[in-house]
């Protein structure tokens, strides 16, 4: 956790990398489309349709040149918004801005043919024929889906990569394990993983070491734990799931040394997640786009190196991870 990693702010010439060995060119920070539908039960708040669009069309303007989101956020609002933000602004100004998405189950059917319709429904919402990276989503979640039977979705994605519906696949979940047995198909080509590279879990450090000896993309979400390490007042949740007492105590040790070195703890965690030069980009999901300035100015943070080392101390022990 040493401050001595590289600076990355949008006047860093390595704001822009390529996206593993995909050809793509991602930003140091993506913009995360869960909250722009509204995700009330998740995230406490909803969120109007024209704050969600003119929060994507800001972004297209602004130095982030990614948004992340997902068939299933919002019931495909996350999708729409994008979608008319898009169409409103036109293919000039939003060239060379990549929109990701992720295929998702329906009432429980993740077969090949969902697949299909899966992602016939993005290409709809988005009104984008061609899809440059579509990931298969939170495939912990469903162990009987046969993910690499034939006829299953893994052959379904490869063969609408070949029919030109599909850039590159990703794989995009949680469970560590779970995706290591996804990239052992040789199927995929990017790796998200979310909460398990933070200030409270190093669950997927392995994982991401793998990516980088594969010459894979890589993409890091949810580096606030789900908001424990953006405020105290935070649900008590990390990983989406009801956090242990020990991660609890953990966060409001760190909320209470970001106060004691006059840093906020949520800038402190972001500027953490985009110095780990093993990460090609790291979503942050946001509201509305008068919070576009603030999530970039926190990138431009100076963090005591007292911090990164006490911080250090903090981390909850491996039996405390979310993949323990």
């Amino acid at each position: 956790m040493s401050s001595a990693s590289l600076t990355v702010t949008p006047a860093a010439p390595h704001w822009m990398r390529p996206l593993g060995g995909t050809g793509l060119e991602v930003s140091a920070v993506s913009l995360g489309g869960g909250p722009l539908g509204g995700m009330p039960d998740l995230f406490g708040y909803d969120n109007p349709e024209e704050q969600g669009v003119e929060l994507v069309r800001r972004t297209v303007g602004s130095p982030i040149r990614v948004v992340d989101t997902s068939n299933g956020y919002s019931e495909g609002r996350s999708e729409e918004r994008i979608g008319k933000a898009l169409a409103d602004l036109g293919p000039e100004r939003t060239a060379g801005f990549l929109v990701a998405t992720k295929v998702d189950a329906k009432d429980g059917d993740f077969s090949g043919r969902r697949i299909r319709d899966s992602i016939r429904e993005s290409q709809d919402r988005l009104g984008m024929e061609f899809l440059p990276l579509v990931h298969l989503h939170d495939p912990e979640f469903h162990p009987e889906a046969g993910f690499e039977l034939p006829g299953g979705a893994i052959e379904a994605l490869v063969q609408l990569r070949s029919e030109g519906a599909i850039g590159h696949l990703g794989v995009a979940g949680g469970h560590t394990p779970t995706l290591h047995r996804m990239l052992d198909t040789g199927a995929f080509e990017v790796v998200l993983t979310h909460s398990r590279l933070t200030l409270l879990d190093r669950g997927a450090d392995e994982l991401i070491d793998r990516c980088r000896a594969e010459g894979l993309g890589t993409i890091n979400a949810a580096v606030l734990g789900g908001g424990l390490l953006a405020k105290r007042s935070a649900k008590p949740l990390y990983g989406f799931r009801p956090a242990r007492p020990e991660v609890l105590e953990a966060a409001r040790r760190l909320h209470d040394l970001a106060e004691e070195l006059h840093v906020s703890l949520a800038d402190a965690a972001l500027v953490h997640a985009v110095r780990d030069p093993r990460i090609d980009t790291t979503v942050v999901g946001i509201s509305g786009p008068d919070r576009l300035p603030g999530l970039l100015s926190s990138l431009d943070t100076v963090v005591p190196e007292e911090f990164w080392e006490r911080a250090a101390t903090l981390l909850p022990g491996r039996d405390l991870w979310l993949d323990s």
